[in-house]
């Protein structure tokens, strides 16, 4: 812990150094640098003020051993031209592993669900629409693709973390058979859907209260990959839960609006409602 306490406070004084290169630049208040959030990964990130008051702004901090930043500065152009509201890249030292972005805000989603359940149907409109602009620039190349490797990687988290990590137990002979014959219908309809820009992390804890609406972060590692994804990961937060009723009805709006934009989805909403189900 204390090796890491140490790494981490190496990272703060290189960021510090770092900022202020840029204070004159930006009308920056060091003094102001505080902690804004961290994610599961290796990064993390701060929020500085300028002196006059007027503007503030988010440094990340992305340990260049850790995690690169180049993705996040590719998927935040794709997000640009998508009409997304991204963080806007001010300034970034891949070499580092530091950048200055604009601030999208301080409430999340998932923040205000809690604080107003009510505010649900509009917000979610506004990331449905989000979502839909952003698949609509799909193309294959954009970034990596979402391999059957990948997929079967990530199911295998179940057995790790889950059964023997948490429950301390193993599948037996005939509780493997299942799960590896789950697993193959799972990534065969996954990979029979039809392709588009996956976010990965299209979740309420990654879309923010902002102007517009709804701003966009955790994008750095998407992928090109099945259609239901992110819609399902939407509906399907880990840290909050919906009905299936409004789960239905925000699929459905979704469903409507994509096939409005020619997004690839099945004609068959029945169909589709499969594979978001098998996909979440």
């Amino acid at each position: 812990m204390s090796e890491e306490k140490n790494v981490q406070d190496e990272r703060l004084d290189l960021i510090k150094e770092w900022l202020h290169s840029l204070e004159e630049k930006y009308d920056l208040n060091l003094s102001t640098l505080a902690p804004a959030s961290s994610d599961a990964g290796f990064r993390r990130y701060f929020r500085i003020e300028s002196k006059s008051g007027a503007a503030s702004y988010i440094v990340m901090d992305s340990p260049t051993d850790k995690e690169d930043i180049r993705p996040f500065i590719r998927v935040d152009a794709i997000g640009v031209r998508a009409g997304l509201n991204v963080p806007k890249i001010f300034e970034a030292d891949a070499r580092r592993g530091v950048m200055l972005l604009s601030d999208l805000g301080r409430q999340t989603f998932l923040d205000k669900f809690r604080e107003a359940p009510e505010a649900a149907p509009a917000c979610f409109d506004a990331a449905t629409s989000a979502l839909v602009a952003f698949q609509a620039v799909s193309e294959p190349g954009l970034v990596p693709e979402y391999s059957e490797e990948k997929i079967r990687q990530e199911l295998s988290l179940f057995p790790e973390w889950y059964v023997k990590h948490h429950r301390g137990t193993s599948f037996d002979d005939r509780e493997q058979r299942i799960w590896n014959a789950v697993c193959d219908r799972l990534v065969s309809s996954m990979r029979q859907e039809s392709q588009v820009l996956v976010h990965r992390d299209f979740m309420p804890r990654n879309l923010m209260i902002s102007d517009p609406m709804p701003g966009v972060l955790d994008f750095q590692d998407a992928l090109y990959g099945p259609v239901s994804y992110d819609i399902a990961s939407l509906m399907r937060d880990a840290f909050i839960s919906w009905d299936e009723t409004f789960t239905l009805d925000v699929s459905i709006r979704y469903w409507e609006k994509a096939r409005r934009a020619g997004i690839p989805v099945p004609n068959d909403f029945g169909l589709f409602w499969q594979q978001i189900e098998w996909t979440g």
